[in-house]
């Protein structure tokens, strides 16, 4: 099976080659330099530059692969959520490649990829799916926040979600509040390396919620105040460290609590765990100390698979075809706000 796949879904191009679980090419163009001046990704500027690249992306792709699209036997892109506009793009040409071809097409929810990504390890990258076991994963991006129930492949529930702003938002927000430069999240991990994570206190919401959802939105408040009151702690040195080691302890307390929760409830023995704020460092580190204390099994998607990346869509759509779902229809629409299938 050879198939090319697409990600378009925020602010970065990926196309990405697959032949029979192996990852043989994976580019990826990304837009940080375009949206840093801005504080943000800037949908209108992030859909152009995705005009702009795909073709480039694509073409790098299969040259890297040493493959003609000729020779494809099928297309993927990545249909939600995401920003309407990006995910338009790389629909729309993936659709159009699979029209000329003559071949199917599978428009991939963006999370339910995230979730079977920690099962693509290795040098190239390739999927390990016969190692599969049932697992609670979490996943941890600026948008969303998931806790999910695998059962098996294909087969998953949401048993935990956000009911306000993600890990990730959260991250973000505060560190632009802080004065930290675009993209704020890996900048506060970085800072919060050198401070103290118990120098201030920081709610945890909901943490003693006996449910599995999560929450975010109270902490960010809290920190705004708090630098209201206290502006020297955004100034350059120790005390900016202290709050972004603080404002970070505080985040992931709440995920590896409730994960810990949910992997009790469910009667597991496996972790997994994906999605862009998972390349966080105290995060990775509390995941291993979790999972090693307890003795369960962790698989951490790899770095490059954590943020927006066509491999892990062209590895859920090998899977599906594999598995017999049914294509999808060439004229199907980007889906914002697409419940994760499955579940």
């Amino acid at each position: 099976m050879l198939l090319l796949s697409l990600e378009t879904s925020c602010d970065e191009t990926s196309a990405a080659v697959i032949r029979d679980g192996v990852v043989l090419s994976n580019p990826v163009s990304t837009q940080i330099r375009l949206h840093e001046e801005y504080g943000g990704v800037v949908p209108e500027l992030a859909t152009r530059e995705h005009l702009r690249n795909l073709p480039v992306v694509v073409r790098t792709a299969l040259r890297q692969a040493g493959v003609e699209a000729c020779q494809l036997e099928a297309l993927a892109a990545t249909r939600g959520p995401g920003l309407p506009n990006a995910l338009m793009t790389g629909l729309k040409f993936a659709q159009s490649m699979a029209f000329v071809l003559g071949r199917p097409f599978f428009g991939i929810h963006h999370h339910e990829a995230h979730l079977y990504s920690p099962w693509i390890q290795g040098t190239p990258p390739q999927a390990h799916f016969s190692e599969f076991q049932p697992n609670v994963s979490l996943i941890v991006s600026g948008g969303h926040t998931l806790l999910v129930s695998v059962n098996a492949l294909l087969d998953h529930e949401v048993i935990g979600s956000t009911i306000d702003d993600a890990a990730g938002e959260c991250f973000d927000k505060i560190a632009k509040l802080i004065g930290l430069p675009y993209p704020g999240g890996p900048q506060l991990d970085r800072l919060a390396r050198l401070g103290r994570k118990d120098a201030y206190a920081f709610p945890r919401p909901m943490l003693k919620d006996p449910g599995l959802d999560l929450s975010f939105s109270g902490l960010k408040t809290a920190v705004r105040y708090f630098v209201e009151k206290h502006p020297e702690c955004v100034a350059e040195g120790s005390a900016r460290n202290d709050l972004c080691a603080s404002v970070q302890a505080a985040i992931v307390d709440v995920l590896l609590a409730k994960l810990a929760r949910a992997v009790e409830k469910e009667g597991v023995r496996c972790v997994t765990a994906s999605g862009g704020v998972t390349c966080n460092s105290a995060l990775r580190e509390g995941l291993q100390r979790l999972c090693a204390r307890e003795g369960y099994e962790l698989r951490l998607a790899e770095p490059s698979l954590c943020t927006d990346n066509a491999a892990m869509i062209g590895i859920l759509a090998e899977r599906k075809l594999i598995a017999g779902v049914a294509p999808s229809g060439l004229d199907e629409e980007p889906m914002p706000s697409w419940a994760l299938p499955g579940a």
